[in-house]
C-alpha cells in the first residue's frame, strides 16, 4: 500500500516531465531553426560554414524591415535556402547608380559592404508582398540585381545569432535602413 502511494507521484512528475520537454522542443522548432552559410555571398558580414539561430516566429507579428538579414527558399523553385540583406520593401524604388544603393531617392550608407561592386540597375519599384534583397558580397551574389524579387511566402525567418565558429559568436549586427533614411530626410 505504502509502495503504490509513492509510486503514483513518481510516475506523474516523470509524465509531466516528458510532457514539459515535448512541449519546449515543439514550440522550439516552431520558432527557431538553424542555417549553416554556405556561399561567399554575404561577406564579409558572414563567412562560409557560419552557423546561424534563425527566428521564424519574429514575422509572425511583424513585416520583415529594410535592414533585416534574413534566411529564404530560392525564388527558382529549388530547395535551396538563401542568407540575404532586405533593401527594399514592397512599394519602395530601388535603384543602383556606379556602386551606390537608393531607396526612394536616398542613399543609403551601407557599412557592412566592403567590396565596391561593378553594376548599375535602373529605378525598381518592389511589387507588393515581395522584398530587393542583395548580398553584402555585391559581385558574387544571387540576388534581386539579377531580374527577381523575394516572395513573402518564401521568406523563412531573421538571422539573429551566430553559434558556430565560438569565435563569431553573438548578435547579428542590425542596420535600420528606415531610420538612416529618416534621418538623411531630416537634414536636408
Amino acid at each position: 500500500m505504502i509502495r503504490n502511494f509513492l509510486l503514483k507521484p513518481l510516475v506523474r512528475e516523470i509524465l509531466i516531465t516528458v510532457a514539459l520537454a515535448l512541449a519546449i522542443f515543439f514550440a522550439a522548432r516552431a520558432t527557431l531553426q538553424t542555417y549553416e552559410v554556405f556561399q561567399t555571398s554575404m561577406e564579409p558580414s558572414f563567412f562560409q560554414s557560419q552557423r546561424v539561430v534563425v527566428v521564424k516566429a519574429v514575422y509572425w507579428f511583424g513585416e520583415p524591415q529594410r535592414g533585416d538579414v534574413v534566411i529564404f527558399k530560392a525564388p527558382n523553385g529549388s530547395d535551396e535556402e538563401y542568407i540575404k540583406r532586405i533593401i527594399g520593401i514592397p512599394g519602395d524604388t530601388v535603384e543602383v547608380l556606379y556602386g551606390n544603393i537608393y531607396v526612394n531617392g536616398f542613399k543609403l550608407d551601407e557599412p557592412y559592404v566592403k567590396h565596391s561592386f561593378s553594376y548599375s540597375l535602373p529605378g525598381q519599384i518592389v511589387p507588393v508582398d515581395s522584398y530587393f534583397v542583395l548580398g553584402d558580397n555585391r559581385d558574387v551574389s544571387n540576388d534581386s540585381h539579377r531580374g527577381w524579387f523575394l516572395p513573402r511566402e518564401n521568406i523563412i525567418g531573421k538571422a539573429w545569432l551566430i553559434t558556430w565558429p565560438p569565435s563569431d559568436w553573438g548578435v547579428v549586427p542590425s542596420f535600420p535602413l528606415s531610420e538612416q533614411m529618416v534621418v538623411t530626410a531630416n537634414s536636408t
